[in-house]
This record gives C-alpha cells, structure tokens and sequence, in this order.
C-alpha cells in the first residue's frame, strides 16, 4: 500500500480521488465498474488504496471520525479537513450561514438567475446542460450568495473548465497550478472587503466573522473557507445540474409530476436522481487504527476511499440501484455524505436545484438532444455534455399554467 499521496484532494475542498481501477469496457458508464468494485471483499484504486464501497461501509466509516480521520491533507480544509472537536467549532461558526431563514431569503435571487439563464435558451435548439447551463448556473448563483461580481463569471468559468481538466490528467503540477490560481482569485475578493469602503456582503460578513476566540479568522482560515464554499461546488454543482436535467429529459412522465410538485417532494425528487447517478464520486478518510473490511485487514496510517456513488446504488439496501423511489430511499441516500462531517453546503445546494428545475420546467418541456450525452470520467462523475432540447409545453396542464 501507498503512503499519503498528493492530488487534487490536497488542494480543494472537496477534490476527487485518482481515477479508480476501471476496464476500458467499463468507461461508458464507471458506474458499472463501481458497482463491480462493491462485489469484491475489498476493492483498491490505481494507488493501492482500499475503496470502500458498501453502503454499510461506507456509512461505518463516515460515522467514525476517530478511526477515520478527514484530516487527508497537508493544507488547511476549513471545516471538513478537520476532526474533533475543532471541526465542530468551525461548523458552530459556519453553518449558521447556511440557516434556512437565510437560504428563504437568498431564494428570490437564486430563482431569478435561473430564470435569465433559462430565459435565454431558445425553443428547440439544443444546449448543453452542463457547460451552456449548469456552470454558468453555478457561477452566478454562487456569486449573487457571495456578492461577488458579474465581471468575475468568465474567468471562474475559464477556472472551472481548467481545473475538470486538471483532475483528468492526474498531473500534479497541473492541479496545483489550478488550484494556486484559484486562491489568488479568493484572496483579492478578501482583500477588497477590509476597510470602511467594503461592500455588505456575505464575503464581507465572512472577513469581520471572529472564531471561537472572538478574533478575525486568519487569512489562510478565509481562503479555505471560501474555497470549500466555492471552488469545489462550482463543478460538483454543474455535474449535478447535468445528471438532473438528463434524468428529466429521459423520463417524460417525471416532468409533468415536478411541475405542480410542492418543495419537499421537489427536493426529494433531486436528490433521489443524485443518488441513482451520483456524481460526488469519492472522499478520503486516515485510518487511525488497524481496522477489518470485507474481512481484509487495514493498517493504521493507510489511506481508505469512500466510493459514495458505489454506496449510493448498493443493492443490499436500495434493491434494484435504478429505481426510482424518493421516498423510500431518503433515509440511507448518501448524496451529501453522512455523519458529522456531512455537506454542510447541503441547504444551498438544494436551493439552487430546486430553482433550476423549477425554471426549466416552468418554461417548457425537455427531450434528448440529437447527440447522445457524454459521461465524465474517472475520478469525476456525471456527465461532461448532456444536449437537450427545450420545446414549448402543449399539453392541458402546460398550456393552462
């Protein structure tokens, strides 16, 4: 086994694990190379590290922060790189932004840039769901939370593509170089919210926000902050936009229940397809002590991947993987993690789906576009292009809204 390696990982917030150990017949869809994975006692990746992918597993270790450590990088991850007790002070300190009367109050801004974007799609012609929709999406919503400026969309977007590339390779350098570009972008935003001319911002209240000391978070604790807010939910936000709307596109009949649908069968709706075709592929945990999976031992010290989209289609706890069944699924859906260092983005990130889906729907119909989708590949998930077509609602309930 390897010792520690360094990746993307290291350096954002989220990060993705080096392409998994998939045959070639398999990169169709490495959903089925994951699912293959989960029917050996203990699979590894290409680095020699065991791959958890059994819900049951997966869950045992995400609901073990002692014998499985989130601290996997040499750089601060600020809050979900940390462990004990100092994790749960920065999620004290953090996840009052992501309070729901706040995210009721952010809703209004959100929906309507959903509703620009999806205002500027023309009847009949395709798009691309995840560039032409889901990153661009992204980006504004993310910068409207943040008060970030409209100027800044082209280079994020540049940032997003540079960096999806960087992941496929598996070049460090190359990662690194990304990831140092994207800390100098969050730098110059903290720099510009010191001082008596600051805009009243998210940003800003997160640069005048003391820790559990009462004083100012360091510069390095705001730009980890940021980067986990950001620089890893700006492509993960885009994949799932792609996997959600190619869903859509391909189960017709779902799009005429989502439409009169309230918020809560909306949401679990979401996050029922995330489940199905998870694009949040995999994290890394320290084990701290010899442990036992699948009846292999695991030393202490080795690295272990959490293969959440495997865990996500385990039919020893969903059945058939591809059935669709909101309620019945919600309890054991790990699309945002579980445990205590779950997603603590979680109640944006459904905000800004929900929206999404609600604004395409509002505005007409999906179908496959003339090209099939393409899936990303390995270590990221979803899809790279997934072309749809939006064509005007005709039917009763469309034409009577």
């Amino acid at each position: 086994m390897t010792g520690p390696d360094e990746t993307l990982e290291d350096l954002e917030p989220h990060g993705s694990t080096p392409a998994l150990d998939v045959h070639e017949h398999d990169l169709e869809d490495p959903r089925h190379a994951y699912d293959t994975m989960r029917g050996l006692p203990l699979a590894e990746d290409e680095l020699g590290r065991p791959v958890l992918c059994r819900h049951a597993d997966v869950v045992a270790a995400a609901q073990d922060p002692v014998t499985y450590s989130s601290r996997v990088s040499r750089f601060l991850q600020v809050p979900n790189g940390l462990d004990g007790a100092e994790h749960r002070a920065a999620r004290d300190l953090l996840d009052p932004f992501f309070a729901p009367a706040r995210m009721a109050s952010l809703e209004p801004a959100v929906a309507e840039v959903a509703r620009e974007l999806v205002d500027a799609v023309r009847y009949g012609t395709p798009f691309d769901a995840v560039g032409d929709l889901g990153a661009r999406f992204a980006v504004r919503a993310q910068s409207v939370w943040l008060g970030w400026p409209r100027s800044l969309e082209p280079a994020l977007l540049r940032w997003m593509d540079d960096n999806h590339a960087a992941t496929r390779s598996g070049d460090r350098d190359r990662t690194r170089a990304v990831a140092e570009r994207f800390d100098a972008i969050i730098r110059r935003l903290v720099d510009a919210r010191r001082g008596g001319e600051a805009p009243h911002d998210v940003t800003t209240e997160l640069v005048g926000l003391g820790d559990v000391g009462a004083s100012p978070l360091t510069d390095e604790a705001l730009v980890s902050v940021l980067r986990n807010w950001t620089g890893g939910d700006l492509g993960s936000l885009a994949l799932a936009a792609g996997v959600v709307v190619h869903w859509l596109a391909t189960h017709q009949d779902l799009q005429d229940r989502l439409r009169s649908a309230e918020v809560p069968q909306l949401d679990a709706a979401v996050d029922e397809i995330l489940r199905i075709d998870d694009p949040f592929v995999a994290n890394r945990r320290l084990v701290t002590a010899d442990v036992v999976v699948g009846g292999c031992p695991v030393e202490h010290g080795q690295h272990v991947v959490l293969n959440w989209t495997a865990a996500n289609r385990d039919p020893a706890v969903f059945g058939d993987p591809d059935r669709f069944d909101p309620e019945g699924h919600a309890a054991a859906n790990l699309v945002y993690g579980t445990g205590p260092h779950a997603c603590p983005g979680r109640p944006l990130a459904t905000l800004e789906l929900r929206v999404l889906v609600r604004a395409l729907l509002s505005r007409g119909r999906l179908s496959s576009g003339p090209e099939p989708a393409e899936r990303e590949q390995p270590p990221l998930g979803g899809f790279s292009r997934v072309p749809v077509v939006l064509t005007p609602d005709t039917s009763a309930a469309g034409a009577h809204r």
